[in-house]
């Protein structure tokens, strides 16, 4: 039950994350998302079955203390955007900008009287901090995640263009700063600050 749960909560955040970026390109012009179906809360929608559901459940089984998974990309067509380079920042942003606020949603929830349940009040802690780890992870400016395209928005193009050029190795270079305790070293720390910024609300 605790696995299923964490799983759900897991998939629910991500699924709010990739719908944000759907929803921020749609607005700012590009309609690729939302003829590809992605601009839906629909989970079967955003599901990728590595990313989504075989490395979450592995890492959970194995009692892995960091919940890492994607689900499949929101198709964006930066070009189609009105204003290309300032919107890309929008769009990087949108998704870490909803777990946040989901986390901060969670905050106010515990604060009612509902915490005094404990079971609902764990489940609600795990839910505000696995949307926090969510959105810390995905502002690291290392391509495809959230945080490059922040990076690709505010580099001169010729800059952004060679900068973009690291995306297929990006998963490679992920990896590789985990292993090394990149997570101990920036990710947690910020997470802890958050925490500590949202326990003041």
């Amino acid at each position: 039950m605790s696995i299923l749960i964490s799983l759900v909560l897991f998939f629910f955040a991500i699924v709010a994350h990739e719908f944000s970026h759907a929803f921020v390109a749609y607005q700012r012009g590009d309609t690729t998302a939302a003829n590809s179906g992605r601009l839906t809360l629909n989970p079967l929608a955003h599901i990728d079955p590595v990313g989504t559901l075989l490395l979450p459940i592995l890492l959970v089984v194995l009692k892995s203390p960091v919940l890492f998974g994607w689900a499949k990309p929101v198709p964006i067509n930066f070009s189609r955007l009105k204003n290309p380079k300032k919107d890309m920042i929008l769009v990087g942003l949108a998704g870490p900008a909803a777990n946040l606020l989901l986390a901060i949603l969670g905050t106010l929830v515990l604060k009612t009287g509902l915490a005094s349940f404990p079971v609902f009040a764990q489940i609600t802690a795990s839910f505000i901090l696995i949307n926090i780890v969510l959105a810390v992870f995905n502002l690291v400016p290392i391509p495809p995640l959230d945080g490059s395209r922040v990076v690709m928005g505010l580099l001169p193009t010729p800059l952004a263009i060679r900068y973009y050029m690291i995306e297929p190795y990006g998963f490679i270079i992920l990896f590789a700063l985990l292993y090394v305790g990149f997570f101990d070293m920036i990710v947690w720390p910020v997470v802890n600050v958050i925490i500590h910024m949202l326990s003041l609300i």
